[in-house]
């Protein structure tokens, strides 16, 4: 009997890989966290082991982990010193617990010192920390999700314009549903050993080819407008999008993330910086990931949706 452990489970990535991994791993092998225990209820009724997880509480989520064989840690929907304390609280927690390995989600390139990104920061410093402990590990580094962009296209469609400050830099785009059943199969993986993936989607695409492939699934004739970094800010701004994730999220946005997020991320892009596209996914999977045409093709599975998970 083994112990895999999935923290998370209340937010839009570990939903999935929670859903996913039950037909890889026996249930009585199985763990699900979240921070609240209403939102682990259906797990239970399923017959899976749950657990409450306070990323505040290293001495918790020891007791929690305690001798696992794998614990997948999903980064936090924060950015900055917060979210690396609480990164480095789950490592912690897994060095006292002796857990055999861990699995983080990272960020395509993230150890790349020239990228712009403000995410990469902390994705690069929780990879170091992990190496610093003799922890097993993967480290799965995640392509831009397809479903920002998506949604972002639905969102404008009626205007005919998508601006931002891309430009002709290119993207893997992967959705986040193959990201969430590609960390599921890392779990189940007995053979995967301090091991680097990168999680990337099927072909490189700069943001005018990503609207071409909306426009002739949905027959909308979205143009592509490039645009500089200080007025993509300002379009952010203008949608209520907050510059950081310290601020306030609206209801119901088409863009749930913080305009510094994705404004470096754009910058990234723009600069060649996260192009990297590898065959890991389909190594470990089984399969090719799905191309954003088949995402267009099933647009209501492939939205963004709502901020889910608690952010403190």
């Amino acid at each position: 009997m083994t112990k895999n452990i999935v923290t998370g489970v209340d937010g839009n990535f570990g939903r999935i890989v929670a859903d996913t991994i039950q037909s890889l791993i026996p249930k009585e092998d199985l763990l699900f966290t979240a921070p609240t225990s209403n939102k682990l209820e259906k797990f239970s009724e399923a017959g899976i082991a749950t657990a409450t997880a306070d990323f505040n509480d290293v001495s918790g989520l020891a007791s929690t982990f305690e001798n696992a064989d794998t614990v997948l840690l999903i980064s936090m929907p924060f950015v900055g010193e917060r979210r690396r304390q609480a990164h480095k609280n789950g490592v912690d927690a897994c060095v006292k617990a002796n857990v055999k390995k861990i699995i983080y989600t990272s960020l395509v390139n993230a150890t790349d010192p020239m990228m712009p990104s403000i995410e990469k920061i902390d994705h690069a410093w929780t990879e170091s920390y992990i190496e610093t402990t003799d922890l097993d590990y993967i480290f799965l580094r995640n392509s831009q999700y397809a479903e920002a962009m998506i949604t972002n296209y639905f969102a404008i469609a009626h205007s005919g314009v998508l601006a931002n400050n891309q430009a002709d830099g290119k993207m893997a785009y992967i959705s986040r549903e193959d990201c969430a059943i590609a960390a599921a199969h890392a779990i189940s993986n007995p053979y995967l050993h301090h091991a680097i993936l990168n999680i990337n989607g099927p072909e490189q695409l700069t943001i005018s080819d990503l609207i071409n492939i909306g426009n002739k699934i949905t027959e909308n004739s979205v143009k592509y407008q490039e645009v500089s970094d200080d007025e993509q800010y300002a379009i952010f701004d203008k949608m209520g999008v907050p510059r950081t994730t310290e601020g306030e999220f609206k209801k119901g946005s088409s863009a749930p993330f913080s305009s510094e997020g994705m404004v470096t991320f754009g910058q990234s892009i723009r600069n060649g910086q996260m192009k990297i596209q590898s065959a890991d996914f389909q190594r470990i999977v089984g399969r090719k990931p799905h191309t954003v045409k088949y995402m267009f093709e099933h647009a209501d599975q492939y939205q963004i949706g709502e901020r889910h998970s608690v952010d403190d």
